[in-house]
């Protein structure tokens, strides 16, 4: 995905379906889960970073909250462009328009909120999504947030894409501390028991 052709492509997919309103995964509020986790930080100037963040709406409520330093960052336009126009006071600079896989930055938290998801489901994507992560954290920072926890099918198009909580620690357990992963205790209804919560926490030595 770093290949400027592939970046180009995945932009233009992307663009696609928030400009046709193909935005299933878009529940138009913060998850239940990260809200929870979120009242947990004590903090309000670490660096946040919400990549594939779309509408955004985890940042709208960290910004809202008085976080300083979150940051968001999506492949399409569409979905910046609108939080903007949503929350004309968050800083423009913290409004990132890149390919998550080119991306330079170092960040005390990442929080993953259906972005994992969005990738074509082969090892190879998924294992450089998680070396991506473990780069742009600092030293014994932490990756949060929630994975889909149901089968793949066999349509490569489907997006959200699924997977298990076995085959996704295979990812991380090389390049994190699992301090937590499991499946959800307070998912919105049409998620409960299909989404898996974890904190990771960076190696510092891998």
């Amino acid at each position: 995905m770093s290949n400027t052709k592939d970046s180009k492509a995945t932009e233009t997919y992307w663009t696609t379906r928030y400009t046709n309103s193909q935005t299933g995964w878009d529940i138009g509020a913060p998850s239940t889960p990260l809200k929870t986790y979120f009242e947990q930080l004590n903090n309000k100037n670490s660096s946040i970073l919400i990549p594939g963040a779309g509408n955004a709406y985890e940042a709208e409520y960290l910004f809202f909250k008085g976080f300083k330093n979150v940051f968001i960052l999506d492949i399409a336009k569409a979905p910046l462009e609108a939080f903007k126009k949503r929350i004309p006071n968050f800083p423009e600079a913290h409004i990132i328009h890149d390919d998550f896989f080119t991306h330079k930055g170092r960040y005390d938290l990442i929080v993953e909120q259906t972005f994992f998801c969005s990738f074509p489901p082969y090892p190879e994507s998924r294992h450089k999504y998680a070396l991506k992560m473990h780069e742009l954290l600092k030293e014994n920072a932490k990756l949060v947030g929630l994975w889909f926890n149901f089968p793949l099918s066999n349509d490569m198009e489907k997006r959200p894409f699924g997977g298990n909580i076995e085959e996704y620690t295979e990812y991380f357990k090389p390049l994190f501390h699992i301090k937590t992963f499991e499946t959800c205790y307070n998912s919105i209804p049409p998620r409960m028991d299909r989404e898996l919560f974890g904190i990771f926490e960076k190696k510092t030595s891998v």
